[in-house]
């Protein structure tokens, strides 16, 4: 069986929210978007404690709202579960409304709760994992993405993102990099197409940190990258990217995108065809000392 989501392809992040208010309107205070229940009971909870504390104060929305820098409509949205707020609304209602804590202990809630669903379960997914395996064909894979490099596949999305939608999508890939910070360390395996070493996504100056960011995470011991060469007659990855995620305590389950759309996958016969897939692709690239030397000669052309 399969799980999917309407999320977009650039590794697993989600596409354009609906309903986002423009930077610099009101929106600049918080994010809005199609929440799922779980999220929902988050910021109405917040909501809620927001409102009790704010009444209890004696105050009204429109003079909470002028004391922390932020318009009656948002704070209403706020109170109503209708927007999440971000960290610096939630500092600022805590302090005017001498809450002593209670509302800016929220924000981690909130944080988890602003990214749409399929980033939160991609990411969960990887947090448990003890050993994954990616193959990219047409980007870098977003866990080996450096901001940069992420910022400027966002800004090439069509339709166009604002920059607030931008900011946060981006900064949900980075916190996914927070993997090869975990111990015990999982086993990562990643193989890229040659094309996405040398495709200047953002530009030559971006595309060579992102090249350098390749060469040190795979200087990491439990990390190998691979090139799957151009030049190659014999492809067993032409079906597309796909992911491979060994939970800690569960079986091993396939991911995969097109356009915008991403499936986790469970069965257990879908994911042995894309374990024997992987195999093949990893037998068919480069090695991965053989992958590095590569990616330094393609960096030195630059």
């Amino acid at each position: 069986m399969t799980a999917g989501t309407g999320t977009s392809g650039f590794s697993g992040l989600p596409g354009p929210v609906p309903g986002a208010a423009p930077a610099g309107q009101s929106g600049s205070g918080t994010e809005e978007q199609d929440w799922d229940d779980g999220a929902t009971d988050i910021l109405k909870t917040v909501g809620r404690q927001v409102k009790l504390w704010r009444e209890r104060a004696g105050l009204k929305q429109a003079e909470l709202g002028r004391r922390i820098g932020y318009s009656e409509e948002l704070v209403s949205s706020v109170e109503r579960g209708r927007r999440a707020p971000k960290p610096e609304f939630l500092d600022a209602a805590d302090e005017v409304l001498a809450a002593g804590g209670m509302l800016a202990a929220f924000k981690e809630d909130v944080e988890r709760a602003r990214y749409p669903k399929g980033v939160r379960d991609l990411a969960k997914l990887e947090s448990l994992a003890v050993s994954m395996g990616s193959y990219s064909n047409h980007n870098i894979q977003g866990l080996l993405q450096t901001e940069e490099y992420t910022r400027a596949l966002y800004r090439m999305r069509r339709p166009l993102l604002d920059e607030e939608t931008i900011d946060r999508y981006t900064a949900a890939r980075m916190d996914r990099q927070s993997i090869f910070d975990s111990w015990p360390a999982p086993i990562l395996s990643f193989v890229q197409e040659e094309v996405t070493l040398r495709r200047p996504i953002g530009g030559r100056d971006v595309l060579r940190c992102q090249l350098q960011r390749l060469l040190d995470v795979g200087q990491l011991r439990n990390v190998e990258i691979q090139v799957m060469p151009t030049d190659r007659d014999d492809h067993a990855g032409m079906g597309g990217a796909l992911r491979l995620i060994q939970p800690r305590n569960g079986p091993t389950v396939g991911h995969v995108e097109v356009q915008n759309f991403s499936r986790v996958i469970t069965g257990r016969t879908e994911v042995r065809t894309l374990e024997a897939q992987y195999g093949i692709i990893r037998a068919q690239a480069l090695t991965p000392r053989e992958s590095l030397a590569f990616i330094q000669k393609v960096l030195g052309e630059l």
